[in-house]
C-alpha cells in the first residue's frame, strides 16, 4: 500500500514477499483503467485493491491524498477540500501518503487542520530516506492517526520492501476499507539489511527523474492529462472546485 507499476513482475515479486494485497494507485489513469487492471492480475494468492493518489492544487502547490474504496472517477487539480469532500461522498478511506516531501504533501499543520476526513497517515516509506521516515514518524505521532507503510514501488524490485500488517483477515476491498476507516490495529514493517536501503537509495534516485524529465511533458502538456477536471469524461461535475 501502494505501487504505481503492475505486471507480472510485480506479481509474482509481491507473492515471493508473502503480500496477500497490492493497493494499486499509478498517476494520471482513469479509476475504471485502474479497476480493470487491478481485477486482471488479482487471483486467489493476490488481491490487487484499485485506489488513486489524486493530485490536489495546481502542479505549483500540490498536495496528493490516496483514497481506496472509490466506486465513481475523482480528477486531479481539483482543490484539497474539494476532493475531501468527494471522498467522503463515496465512503473512501482517505490516506496521506509521503507527508512533507518536497512539496507534493500535505504538512502537518494540514493534517491537523483536517484530520476529521484522514484515515491514516504514511509512517514509513520505501522511497523515502531515513531523515524522512524519522519524520514521517514524528508527524503521525504529533497528529495521533492511524499510520501505514507502503512500497510505493515505481520499480518492481521494490515490491514488498514496506508493508502493513493488520491484525485481522483482509480478504476483500471493502474489508481493506473498512479496516481503515475503523483505525484497526496494524503493524508497519520492512525488510532489513544494507539490501533494503540500495533499493530504496534507487528509488529515490528515480524519484528525482520523475520529477524532472519524467514530469516535463506534463507540464508542457497541462490540460491533456487522461485526469484533468476539464476532460469529457468527468462531465463537468468538478467544474466547481477546478483550479484550472
Amino acid at each position: 500500500m501502494h505501487v504505481k507499476t503492475l505486471d507480472e513482475r510485480v506479481v509474482d515479486r509481491a507473492k515471493a514477499r508473502g503480500i496477500d494485497i497490492l493497493v494499486y494507485a499509478p498517476h494520471f489513469v482513469r479509476l475504471p483503467e485502474i479497476r480493470a487492471r487491478a481485477e486482471h492480475f488479482s487471483d486467489d494468492e493476490l488481491l490487487v485493491v484499485p485506489a488513486r493518489e489524486v493530485f490536489t492544487g495546481s502542479w505549483r502547490d500540490r498536495r496528493h491524498l490516496l483514497a481506496v474504496g472509490l466506486d465513481d472517477p475523482v480528477p486531479d487539480f481539483i482543490t484539497l477540500d474539494g476532493a475531501l469532500a468527494e471522498f467522503d461522498r463515496q465512503g473512501a478511506a482517505v490516506l496521506v501518503p509521503h507527508p512533507e516531501l518536497m512539496n507534493v504533501s500535505l504538512s502537518r499543520e494540514e493534517i491537523e487542520s483536517r484530520r476529521e476526513s484522514i484515515d491514516a497517515v504514511e509512517l514509513y516509506n520505501a522511497k523515502c530516506q531515513p531523515s524522512q521516515n524519522r519524520r514521517n514518524r514524528e508527524i503521525v505521532a504529533d497528529v495521533g492517526l492511524p499510520g501505514f507503510g507502503s512500497s510505493y514501488a515505481h520499480l518492481w524490485r521494490t515490491v514488498g520492501e514496506a508493508w502493513t500488517e493488520f491484525d485481522r483477515a483482509v480478504d476483500s476491498e471493502a474489508d481493506l476499507v473498512a479496516a481503515l476507516r475503523a483505525g484497526a490495529p496494524r503493524r508497519v514493517l520492512h525488510q532489513p539489511g544494507l539490501r533494503h536501503r540500495f533499493r530504496s537509495a534507487v528509488e529515490f534516485a528515480h524519484l528525482g527523474v520523475e520529477n524532472s524529465w519524467g514530469k516535463l511533458d506534463r507540464l508542457l502538456l497541462s490540460g491533456m492529462e487522461p485526469t484533468h477536471p476539464r476532460q469529457v469524461a468527468y462531465e463537468g461535475r468538478f467544474d466547481d472546485v477546478s483550479v484550472y
